[in-house]
């Protein structure tokens, strides 16, 4: 059993309409995340939300790229980019964090994906790798040392926010009952790959 301490903290990533089922980049199974959230969050006193939000016509979705579909790969200034259905855009209902998540002591929520030409999958870095949210000295200022993980997409932002989690120093475990993947092209089979050879530790919700 796991005891989360002070020096824990708890990262729910993206619980939002556009990623559950019948959202706009819907990942299969995503709304049985929420019960595990809310579940885990009442072990922890630390806990961040994140929030994709883009503007209209974000650089990652297919419809800002001529005759190019969603889930084709193009090249932009910061290396390949995975185009996207739109979705999450700024106060859109798809972009609302879902109604079930219950996580009132939560006391950060990071918005993510807001830079019109740039995306954003990790919580800690933006694509072009250079851009930073601010969350780990955020997480530093409060003494976490140890960041959980649940949410969506396993492939995507929990396995970059992970890698760049364990890059900006911090102990990374993702709670893999608590997340749902996307799983284009092998993507979750290369994520999970990754994150293990970054020390990304995984566990699931029964520890807790």
């Amino acid at each position: 059993m796991t005891s989360p301490t002070a020096s824990d903290a708890l990262l729910i990533v993206d619980l939002q309409y556009d990623f559950m089922p019948g959202g706009a980049l819907a990942v299969a199974d995503g709304d049985a995340v929420v019960p595990v959230a809310n579940r885990v969050a009442r072990r922890f006193a630390n806990v961040v939300l994140t929030q994709d939000w883009h503007p209209p016509g974000h650089v990652s979705f297919a419809a800002a790229h001529a005759g190019r579909k969603p889930f084709e790969t193009v090249t932009l200034d910061y290396g390949d980019q995975v185009l996207w259905p739109e979705h999450c855009v700024q106060q859109s209902a798809g972009a609302a964090l879902h109604r079930d998540l219950d996580v009132p002591h939560a006391q950060l929520v990071v918005r993510k994906g807001y830079h019109a030409h740039t995306d954003s999958y990790s919580a800690f870095v933006e694509a072009d790798r250079r851009t930073r949210t601010g969350l780990a000295g955020y997480l530093r200022e409060r003494g976490v040392h140890r960041v959980f993980l649940l949410g969506l997409a396993t492939d995507f932002c929990i396995a970059w926010s992970a890698v760049d989690a364990r890059a900006a120093g911090f102990e990374a475990v993702v709670i893999e009952d608590g997340c749902r993947a996307i799983d284009n092209a092998g993507s979750l089979a290369a994520a999970w790959l990754q994150m293990e050879g970054a020390g990304v530790r995984r566990v699931t919700s029964g520890v807790f």
